[in-house]
């Protein structure tokens, strides 16, 4: 009853089944359990399915070895296309770091160029001041050059590491040399050496540039100054009659091509200019020195002129064909010129008396001396001491007659000694 319920619940219960072996008179006989045929199938399936999988795998290895040779292919082609790029990047960068050099070498080397130029100019300008009066010439400031050779370089900043721990793109999935425009467009946006190097160079450009313009400015000054000082001087004396001889003056017809000065002579151009106007002004100068113009009793006053007066004797009019110093007996008496003593001696009512010859038709004559300290035929240059005041010959006391004749006409000296007066602060 039991049996019979267990049965309508679990179900019909699987008989075993017997597997029965003879052989002669031998038989064996075999019980197989449901359990252990499903044991038995499953490891027979699980042989079939891997035998299945290994013929597959050597069907298709060919296959898949070609194409994992491949994917490493591309990614080592990649690679390849990166490190070409990057060394295209870096050769750029080299080239363009020895223009740069280059370029600040070339600058350096004109700027030095300039700076000799400035100094052969200032060697050319002491000599002229130092006509001029011993004047110094001023001092030029020397602006600060770079060294050639070490001027800066622009630097390097590719990040190598970044750039080989990028992912590498497929080839469907862009160019492997992308990467460099990033890098390529910082560089660019940098500043280089050549560009600080230009802002340096414009700085000292300018700065020689400027000394040069004062040199310039300088010269030209100079020279404006000497010519209008000559004709100053020229033009006294010419006013007293007394003419100075210049080169090139009496050349009225002059011409020739026009031919523009060079910028590069510019410089020489104004010093050529400025030693003209130095030439002229130490002829005027010189010819200005050697004319009667200058005090021969320097400080003593005058007691009579030039002209008709009454006649310190007789008491009626008579011409007085000089003037006079009123001045203690001894008192130095100074050629007014420089020039020949062609006479030195007594001469009847002038006394002990000096004439001195000083070219062009005029002399000066210098009376009543009480001593006479020249010779005949002795050149005199301008203040030489040539006697003392006295009061020989027709004289009522101690005093200089002073006379200046043209081609031995008496003319007034006062015309000369005012033309002195007027020019010695030009001489």
């Amino acid at each position: 009853m039991t049996g019979i319920r267990q049965a309508s619940v679990f179900g019909r219960r699987k008989e075993p089944h017997t597997l029965i072996i003879a052989r002669g008179d031998e038989i064996r006989h075999f019980v197989v359990r449901p359990w252990l045929a499903a044991v038995v199938g499953s490891v027979l399936a699980a042989l079939a399915i891997g035998y299945l999988v290994a013929t597959s795998y050597l069907v298709l290895r060919d296959d898949l070895i070609s194409a994992t040779v491949a994917r490493q292919a591309r990614m080592q082609q990649a690679y390849e296309d990166r490190i070409s790029a990057l060394r295209a990047q870096v050769d750029r960068i080299t080239s363009r770091q020895l223009l740069d050099q280059q370029i600040v070498e070339s600058k350096v080397t004109e700027l030095l160029e300039r700076q000799t130029q400035l100094t052969q100019r200032h060697g050319r300008i002491g000599p002229i001041l130092e006509r001029m009066g011993g004047a110094e010439a001023p001092a030029l400031p020397a602006p600060t050059l770079p060294t050639s050779g070490t001027a800066p370089v622009p630097a390097t900043k590719p990040e190598l590491r970044a750039f080989f721990e990028e992912p590498v793109r497929s080839a469907a999935g862009g160019s492997a040399g992308a990467a460099f425009w990033p890098f390529r467009q910082t560089v660019a946006g940098e500043e280089t050496a050549a560009d600080r190097a230009d802002r340096m160079f414009v700085a000292i450009n300018q700065s020689l540039r400027t000394i040069e313009n004062e040199q310039i400015e300088g010269i030209d000054s100079l020279a404006e100054n000497a010519f209008e000082t000559a004709d100053t001087i020229a033009e006294a004396l010419a006013a007293a009659g007394l003419k100075v001889a210049l080169d090139g003056e009496a050349d009225e017809a002059v011409g020739g091509p026009l031919l523009p000065v060079d910028a590069g002579r510019a410089f020489e151009a104004r010093v050529r200019e400025l030693d003209e106007a130095l030439g002229k002004l130490e002829t005027v100068k010189a010819a200005a020195r050697a004319m009667p113009i200058h005090n021969p009793a320097p400080g003593q006053p005058v007691s009579s002129s030039f002209g008709v007066r009454r006649d310190p004797l007789l008491r009626t009019p008579a011409m007085h064909a000089g003037i006079d110093f009123r001045a203690t007996s001894g008192t130095a008496i100074r050629a007014a010129g420089a020039g020949t003593v062609v006479r030195a001696g007594w001469n009847g009512g002038y006394g002990r008396m000096i004439e001195i010859d000083h070219g062009n038709g005029l002399s000066t004559r210098y009376a009543h001396m009480s001593k006479i300290r020249a010779r005949e035929g002795q050149k005199v240059e301008t203040g030489d001491i040539v006697g003392e005041v006295g009061s020989s010959g027709r004289s009522t006391g101690p005093h200089l007659h002073y006379e200046v004749r043209r081609n031995g006409n008496p003319v007034d000296p006062l015309r000369f000694l005012k033309v002195g007066r007027k020019i010695a602060g030009l001489l």
